[in-house]
């Protein structure tokens, strides 16, 4: 520690400076419109930038796109909340509880625990980032294929809390997610389900299901309520966060930050796999489960702190090893190697303004975004009296603009109002839109550490048992499936003996 702060001190005597602290703030307020707006995400606004800040400084540079980077992560939850609109895949389970609180009149403390939880688990991730990298880089390089093929699974199984009442309905839906991820062209090249189209080598994008699912199937949802007359009245909404609702969401933040920066730390897992394990997690430690999915507040504090603290966790090995954890450092690595810095375990001794000036940023980043988001609740709160005849329309261009701007293709929009009409069914019918964005997220991965599990064990799967990490992730999906059930079970028998003592 002695060694650490003096250079955390220089840092911030970098990150402080005037220009940098502009460069700081225009990070984060881009970061935050990009992610509101579905379809670009953190990793193509930083590809959008690219050309811009390679002619500038270099450590302005990464202040600026570090910044950008803790942005995106922060505005993603804000049309999650207020809209049903997940940006990207790690707001998509902000969407479960937090845009139930929005129907109830609780969007604002929904913002203002989503901002909150953001700062407290960018922050310490960052801490984490400065004094234990090394050592956290050297742990997430053990995980090998059949590792991250049973951390898949331990996904998996989160399965039981994003499925409501029915799990069998929540193992349809998973499925289903988990067939859409097979279409396209394989890890060894063969083509599977694309009708000879083209259009579907790569597979359908993330962005389409999830939009159409969640956002199209919203419309639909209140469309049919105008027509019926039975929209939703305005509810007044109360704008600020109690001290109370703040002490109940702590220890979902704590967990939420150590299970994002851990999951973060993996090449390839990223940020949406730490926000559906971060919830699953809190339904099984909660008393009282049943109350996720209907407006739990903790619902939004567990992963709205695991997608930030997993954005600090992706940093980990690509400063200290030169290996991107996620897609977003893929693209900010790239930028450090044309800068002409090699990330890796010479960087903060070859380039230490630039190393200790972005975790600098880091810092600077997360405090500039609470400023700027928490005063903002009360605006982003009156989005909801707009009357549905207008908003309707609105988040109808917002999600056609954002699907269509990925690839370009009118394809994409008919899947788009194909998954629509779906999402709209399924919820009608009692079936979990989670858990199909779940198979599709972890699907293909999955498949892949599967297929280089089997190389490396010759086809034998006994093998994958013989290594101490796979038992235990094995161990702990038998937990993860089993709790719910248990706990159901010991607090009927609880309440059963109750009342055959009170009787």
């Amino acid at each position: 520690m002695g060694d650490v702060l003096p250079l955390l001190a220089s840092g911030f005597e970098v990150a402080l400076r005037p220009e940098n602290l502009m460069l700081a703030f225009i990070g984060a307020f881009l970061g935050t419109v990009v992610g509101v707006l579905p379809g670009i995400g953190p990793a193509g606004a930083l590809a959008v930038l690219l050309p811009i800040v390679l002619t500038m400084n270099p450590v302005g540079a990464v202040i600026m796109l570090a910044a950008l980077y803790s942005g995106a992560m922060y505005g993603g939850s804000t049309t999650s909340i207020l809209l049903n609109v997940p940006g990207e895949t790690s707001s998509v389970v902000t969407c479960l509880d937090g845009h139930q609180m929005a129907l109830q009149g609780r969007a604002g403390p929904a913002l203002c625990i989503a901002a909150i939880g953001s700062f407290i688990a960018g922050t310490s991730g960052v801490v984490a980032l400065m004094f234990f990298a090394p050592a956290i880089a050297d742990w997430a390089l053990s995980f090998g294929p059949p590792e991250y093929f049973v951390l898949m699974i331990f996904g998996l199984s989160s399965v039981a809390a994003l499925s409501g009442n029915s799990l069998a309905k929540g193992l349809l839906a998973m499925t289903f997610g988990l067939m859409i991820s097979t279409i396209g062209t394989d890890v060894t090249g063969v083509q599977r389900f694309v009708f000879n189209m083209p259009e579907l080598l790569d597979g359908i994008e993330f962005l389409i299901v999830t939009i159409g699912l969640f956002a199209i199937s919203e419309v639909l949802l209140n469309t049919n309520e105008l027509r019926a007359g039975t929209a939703r009245s305005v509810i007044r909404h109360r704008l600020f966060i109690s001290l109370r609702e703040i002490r109940d969401s702590l220890g979902s933040i704590g967990r939420g930050s150590v299970i994002g920066f851990l999951v973060g730390i993996m090449p390839g897992a990223g940020a949406g796999v730490a926000s559906f394990l971060s919830y699953s997690v809190e339904t099984q430690v909660s008393k009282h489960p049943e109350r996720f999915g209907k407006g739990e507040i903790r619902g939004v504090a567990a992963p709205e702190s695991a997608n930030n603290a997993a954005s600090a966790g992706a940093m980990v090995p690509m400063l200290t090893l030169g290996i991107p954890g996620s897609g977003t450092t893929a693209i900010l690595l790239i930028a450090l190697i044309s800068l002409n810095i090699n990330p890796g375990p010479l960087m903060f001794t070859q380039h230490p303004e630039v190393a200790w000036g972005l975790i600098a940023a880091l810092y600077v980043g997360n405090v500039m975004l609470l400023i700027l988001n928490l005063p903002l609740v009360g605006l982003f709160v009156r989005l909801l009296y707009v009357p549905m005849t207008l908003l309707l329309p609105v988040i109808m261009v917002i999600c056609v603009v954002g699907v269509y701007n990925t690839n370009q293709q009118l394809l994409d929009l008919l899947f788009l109002c194909g998954f629509g009409v779906l999402g709209f069914y399924m919820r009608r019918h009692g079936f979990p839109l989670a858990p199909v964005i779940l198979g599709l997220v972890l699907g293909g991965r999955m498949e892949e550490a599967l297929r280089q599990s089997m190389i490396m064990t010759q086809g034998d799967l006994h093998l994958l048992l013989e290594r101490p990490i796979v038992v235990v992730f094995l161990a702990l999906t038998a937990v993860s499936l089993c709790a719910p059930w248990a706990i159901r079970r010991l607090r009927f028998r609880g309440r059963r003996v109750k009342l055959e003592t009170e009787g």
